[in-house]
């Protein structure tokens, strides 16, 4: 089945039903954002070997840091680990790492781990893995916007000199392509401020499955579902209606 698929080159993904999943396990919210930790390192490996050639995940947004102390904590210290043990798969995995998102309200330790992680990677020539942290939409494209107005104010450029391929480029995800398919999990059917701009044309993908117990099976259903759409871009080819 895999060989008939259209595999999309860049998935995206809200990383739903962490906490949900533990309390339903009758374990605490912390343990469910472990096990998430874990499927990512698995769906990594997957989308690799599906062909996948971009992989964007959303770990932690802006509004994030409005959940209980104790749990953004809990969170930090699990991204601690994560970005320490990182370095290691990915070299082994060909696996270029970035990060999106302002990272200036993140501790100094994260920041320069994940300094460290993007300049170890950056000579990786397979998949490119992108962690957004500290991320959302609105914020990103509001730094854009006032990169991009400084630029006006100096002189450097003419308000008539802006296009969309500007604004893209002031973006965080400026080396990446327009996501093709974005997966959300645990029956969650919003967007919840994440790629706002560059999910203009992108197939979405809902389902009911937790984080946690999302694995390679569910991606190729994800990639399935995606293989059935008609990708119009808001126009029509030759035949079509």
């Amino acid at each position: 089945m895999e060989e008939n698929l259209n595999i999309p080159a860049h998935v995206a993904i809200i990383l739903d039903g962490n906490g949900r999943w533990a309390k339903q396990k009758g374990m605490p919210r912390n343990y469910g954002h472990m096990q998430g930790a874990k499927a990512v390192e698995d769906i990594l490996v997957d989308a690799r070997d599906l062909g996948i050639k971009y992989l964007t995940v959303y770990a932690f947004s802006t509004e994030n840091w409005n959940r209980p102390e104790a749990e953004v904590s809990a969170l930090m210290t699990i991204l601690r680990n994560y970005l320490k043990t990182s370095i290691k798969k990915s070299m082994k995995n060909n696996v270029r790492c970035r990060v999106i998102g302002e990272r200036s309200k993140l501790s100094d330790d994260i920041q320069a781990a994940i300094g460290e992680l993007e300049d170890a990677t950056a000579g990786n020539t397979g998949l490119t893995f992108t962690i957004a942290i500290n991320y959302g939409s609105r914020d990103e494209i509001r730094r854009a916007v006032k990169k991009i107005a400084d630029k006006a104010v100096s002189g450097e450029i003419a308000p008539s000199d802006i296009t969309e391929e500007m604004i893209s480029k002031n973006l965080d995800t400026d080396f990446l392509p327009d996501p093709d398919l974005l997966i959300r999990t645990c029956n969650e059917q919003r967007i919840s401020n994440f790629l706002l701009w560059q999910c203009a044309y992108t197939e979405f993908y809902y389902t009911p499955v937790a984080w946690p117990d999302f694995n390679k099976a569910e991606l190729i259903k994800a990639v399935e579902s995606y293989s059935t759409r008609n990708r119009k871009f808001g126009g029509l080819k030759e035949g079509q209606q």
